[in-house]
């Protein structure tokens, strides 16, 4: 099974898109939020659609209030927060939950193909992470889940997973494994 199997809820959060719409393109599925410190990662998610997106890459955004309630207001804020602040045109979504009982199917297969392997050690923003998500759960790497705001997921063309970054992951790692796919 692939990620063109399931469908999403698109931002005005009545009708849905099949994720068939995206076969044969390279994705990056991101679950997002507007007021989380990594936020501004909105700009480098710009520049890799802007570079990629004339060679078949599409990014995926999905917020997700999950995580600190970081993505508070409607759909609609969101997208306009977005769009206004970071000048973002890849598809958004509507809110979704990535973990738990009614996380959605599509990030459910996620995790499933591609589970949580660690922060990038040495770096100020995985320490952080350890330090903040272990005060929550101290076993919390001893499970495949979503972490935290701005875990991405890369596709290949064929709709499978061919990784995982975590929300600390430099963009240039990105950029590369992007290169690679397409």
């Amino acid at each position: 099974m692939n990620i063109y199997n399931y469908s999403v809820l698109n931002r005005d959060g009545r009708t849905y898109t099949s994720m068939n719409v995206f076969k044969d393109k390279v994705l990056l599925i991101v679950n997002t939020a507007t007021k989380c410190g990594f936020t501004p990662q909105y700009d480098d998610l710009r520049k890799l659609y802007d570079r990629y997106r004339d060679r078949g890459f599409e990014i995926l955004d999905f917020p997700c209030n999950q995580f600190g309630h970081q993505a508070p207001g409607s759909n609609d804020e969101i997208n306009q927060f977005c769009s206004l602040n970071y000048g973002t045109a890849f598809p958004r979504f509507a809110k979704v939950d990535v973990n738990g009982v009614n996380a959605i199917p599509l990030f459910r297969h996620l995790v499933q193909e591609k589970g949580f392997s660690g922060f990038n050690s040495g770096t100020e923003a995985a320490a952080l992470l350890h330090s903040h998500i272990s005060a929550i759960n101290p076993e919390y790497a001893a499970t495949p889940d979503i972490k935290w705001n701005f875990t991405k997921f890369l596709i290949g063309r064929d709709g499978n997973v061919a990784a995982r970054f975590e929300p600390d992951e430099n963009f240039e790692s990105i950029s590369t494994a992007i290169e690679k796919l397409l």
